[in-house]
């Protein structure tokens, strides 16, 4: 294939159908392109997966991690037999820096818009429930010890916590969230909709992470939307 030959690639890698690539929130830079089947890429709203484009043969992908360097925005799951091939990485540290440096620039500010642009429709996306700035504390336990931290916003079905370390998409984990007007701490079990490192934050957004709640007492669910109904004008 003519398109496979430009691109220089160092090693190909084949993949059986339904098999993944590189899943969302992952690390990695490597650029990718379809020597032969497809490639689904996908992300995670919520509950659900949404598929966002199937690529076939001679099409690249993986390329705004390269540029922006940030973790993975997508998943990425081979539909049928599927070969990939990387493409060699000195070449394309080689070819991007022959661009100018405002060109470089432009690049990188251009797939820094992009991923808050999907932030912002899966964060969209699944807010169901109405929703409240509101500084709340909590106590959370991550890969090594307790953490305390507060919420920025939350609803009965999840809420964001500013976090310097935030966890993985799809990790569980429990916490306690104290809420006014309770005397006992919640505790609910959470899974991660999405992360922020800090390296990844802005003024505008700071690090952290989206959550979702899996598993709420009846009684603290009640007591959270009447709270939160309360604090939002009852709207």
């Amino acid at each position: 294939m003519d398109s496979v030959g430009v691109h220089n690639l160092a090693i190909e890698e084949t993949y059986q159908d339904g098999q993944i690539v590189f899943k969302e929130g992952s690390s990695g830079d490597w650029i990718y392109m379809i020597v032969s089947g497809s490639v689904e890429i996908s992300k995670q709203v919520g509950d659900e997966t949404k598929i966002i484009e199937v690529l076939g043969p001679g099409e690249v992908f993986g390329e705004l991690v390269f540029i922006g360097g940030f973790t993975r925005t997508a998943t990425a799951r081979a539909v049928g037999m599927t070969t990939v091939g990387i493409i060699d990485r000195d070449f394309l540290d080689s070819e991007f820096n022959k661009l100018s440096s405002q060109f470089r620039t432009i690049l990188v500010a251009i797939t820094h818009r992009f991923r808050k642009m999907l932030d912002r429709a899966s964060d969209y996306s699944t807010r169901i429930e109405p929703r409240i700035p509101k500084a709340l504390s909590l106590v959370f336990k991550d890969r090594k010890s307790f953490v305390r931290a507060y919420t920025d916003n939350i609803s009965s079905g999840g809420l964001s916590i500013r976090a310097e370390n935030p966890l993985q998409p799809g990790h569980q984990f429990r916490l306690k969230l104290k809420v006014p007007g309770k005397q006992e701490q919640m505790e609910i079990k959470c899974e991660v909709v999405w992360s922020r490192k800090k390296e990844e934050s802005s003024p505008e957004k700071a690090s952290g992470m989206g959550v979702k709640f899996t598993e709420i007492a009846d009684n603290d669910l009640r007591f959270l939307k009447k709270y939160i109904a309360d604090q939002s004008g009852g709207k």
